[in-house]
């Protein structure tokens, strides 16, 4: 019986293949928003409305609100995702 190991890096290789593929299936498909509403970046983060709260408040999350509505930018987003990107 063979045993084989599978590690951080190969499992990080996979990903980009995966993420390359499917961009090669889908084409221009994969076009992003520039501006995300609340409910997006929650589900982006995976947090609660009251942590995308504290995020606003403490300055951590620039937005914009249009009447009621916040929006916030897609590359303020991944900014904080790979500002809290751990080794």
């Amino acid at each position: 019986m063979t045993l084989d190991l599978i590690t951080k890096d190969d499992l990080k290789t996979l990903k980009q293949e995966i993420i390359t593929e499917l961009r090669t299936i889908l084409g221009g498909q994969t076009e992003q928003k520039k501006w995300l509403k609340s409910a997006d970046v929650r589900e982006m983060l995976n947090i609660s409305p009251g942590t995308l709260q504290n995020l606003r408040v403490n300055g951590t999350l620039p937005y914009t609100m249009m009447g009621k509505t916040i929006y916030y930018e897609y590359n303020d987003v991944i900014k904080i995702l790979t500002q809290n990107k751990s080794a």
